[in-house]
């Protein structure tokens, strides 16, 4: 539910302002009181005996307290009531745009052909009334992020379907009520998977069957309303109708169980399982409860770590349409992401030695706006795929680059992603590595360090305890460095980074021939500055109208 505002003078002319849904404030309110507790049971398990201690003092003073925790909390919904009322968004052709603030009025504008990513969000207390956030991240720094919430969800699904046509460049057309059926819609493009990889096709929202042969479920339908396809608010005559959600095709989905048997692979449970024997140890021994106590800040770490990882990848799925790539996941807090076509920078597929029997990978990207490592709370929302067999790591690839392909055809592409993920420099034909006096700066992977170069992208390789492959299209090559240490420049070797936007994705190619690396760091500038050159429009669709 979204109640309507009329713009005022300074709100621009033409925009329609519209408010949040009202069960807002009470979300936002006790996510408040909630990070409170959270910060105070930690307080608590520092220094249990003076946190007793204090209540004890305090005892026959309880009324003080309730009176302050119930001032307290009226103070929170209090104000989140008032930011409530002076929250409003407003969408047109180039932008959305959101405007709030108590003491501190802000509006912000979300240009959209800058648009880099929607996520529709739903945090644990907004599912259960129905609600979600609306998340869109824009190319303009680590801030940039424009959040609409809370609405309904099937209200803010018909946002981002709205706003995503608009990146592409179709106009909203202001038409009837009635809403064209999904049948309608543009059929997801076919592109040719790379050769060895199964990549499961499910009937799209209005197709009566499945393909003959086609495994897996059907996708899911679009539509959000009743079953005639009716939407639950539909808008007056004359407003904005945005074009139905563009279907879609399942294209791979990650089992509980494997992503549990993943996380129990990892070395850290088992260093945690350990140390906590350990204690056990310690306790009999001695007789002293006090050390459970003192770790328990660093068991509680560990565990809400991978319960973390488990909680936001569980239920992962991906899917492939018109509009991009739409990844759903998450336990407690869902999360559906679309990042459209294009928006990708690089791509990073890493397998640790707790993988190598099942051959797991894991596949992550660099999307401008989601920042990574640096200010990221979310791991999860930079992974195109937890963990899977080596097929589905390569269809991943694909979803980001459906045209990488080298001469020679299909098989030639295979046989360089196989040298590209367990390859090294006694059976390469594509890569070139680092030369054998680099075996004293790095031991272990100096045979697997290298690069190779097709049409579309750059591979840079490495690792030998825990193998990565960084993959990064031309054209979001940003800038490129050459580092050179006294111990490099003692042996004659450099090392290549590739600069993209902010991510958990830092590609290099490290320990390469000195001229090797200046020749990588011309030949490469080159080819980034020719694939910018062809790159297609920021409103995909364009180019196809």
């Amino acid at each position: 539910m979204s109640t309507e505002e009329t713009a005022g003078p300074a709100a621009g002319a033409g925009l329609r302002w519209r408010r949040v849904h009202p069960v807002t404030p009470f979300v936002r309110g006790w996510a408040v009181i909630v990070a409170v507790l959270v910060i105070g049971s930690q307080q608590v398990l520092d220094d249990v005996a003076g946190a007793l201690e204090a209540a004890g003092e305090i005892g026959s003073f309880w009324w003080i307290v309730v009176l302050a925790i119930v001032l307290f909390v009226g103070i929170v919904f209090g104000y989140a009531a008032l930011a409530w009322r002076m929250t409003a968004y407003a969408v047109d052709d180039d932008a959305a745009h959101l405007r709030k603030g108590v003491l501190f009025r802000q509006q912000r504008h979300a240009r959209l052909d800058r648009l880099q990513a929607v996520d529709v969000r739903q945090p644990l207390l907004a599912r259960l009334f129905g609600l979600a956030e609306l998340r869109l991240e824009v190319a303009g720094g680590a801030d940039s992020a424009v959040a609409i919430g809370f609405l309904k969800e099937a209200e803010a699904q018909r946002l981002r379907a709205d706003l995503l046509a608009r990146a592409a460049g179709i106009r909203a057309g202001k038409t009837s009520p009635a809403r064209p059926s999904t049948a309608d819609a543009a059929p997801v493009p076919a592109a040719e998977p790379v050769a060895g990889v199964d990549v499961p096709v499910a009937p799209l929202a209005g197709d009566t069957a499945a393909a003959p042969g086609a495994p897996g479920p059907a996708a899911e339908t679009s539509s959000v309303g009743g079953p005639a396809g009716e939407p639950e608010d539909a808008p007056a005559a004359g407003e904005d109708v945005a074009p139905p959600e563009a279907p879609e095709r399942p294209v791979y989905e990650v089992p509980p169980s494997r992503l549990l048997l993943s996380l129990l692979r990892l070395p850290g449970l088992w260093v945690a399982v350990l140390f906590l024997v350990g204690l056990g140890v310690v306790v009999a021994m001695t007789g002293s409860f006090g050390v459970l106590v003192s770790a328990a800040p660093a068991v509680l770490g560990v565990g809400g770590y991978l319960f973390q990882r488990f909680a936001g990848e569980f239920g992962f799925r991906a899917a492939l349409s018109p509009d991009g790539i739409r990844l759903r996941h998450g336990l407690l807090e869902t999360r559906a992401q679309t990042i459209p076509p294009g928006r990708v920078q690089a791509v990073s597929l890493t397998q640790g030695p707790w993988w190598r029997g099942p051959d797991w990978w894991r596949v992550r990207v660099t999307v401008a706006g989601y920042g990574g490592a640096e200010g990221s709370t979310d791991e999860s929302q930079n992974v195109l795929l937890p963990v899977g067999p080596r097929s589905e790591a390569l269809t991943a690839l694909w979803l980001v680059l459906p045209d990488l392909e080298v001469p020679g055809g299909p098989d030639e592409t295979l046989a360089l992603l196989d040298e590209a993920l367990t390859g090294d420099a006694r059976t390469d034909r594509w890569f070139v590595t680092s030369p054998r006096r680099a075996r004293l700066l790095d031991p272990l992977s100096w045979r697997r360090n290298g690069y190779a170069v097709t049409g579309r992208a750059l591979f840079a390789r490495g690792g030998r305890w825990v193998r990565h492959l960084e993959v990064v299209p031309h054209e979001r090559t940003q800038s490129l460095g050459l580092d050179q240490g006294p111990w490099q420049r003692r042996r004659g070797l450099a090392s290549v980074a590739l600069h993209t936007t902010p991510g958990p994705v830092s590609p290099a190619v490290h320990h390469l021939d000195a001229d090797e690396a200046a020749r990588l760091l011309g030949e490469q500038s080159v080819r980034a500055r020719a694939a910018r050159a062809h790159a297609g429009p920021e409103r995909w669709m364009e180019a196809r109208q």
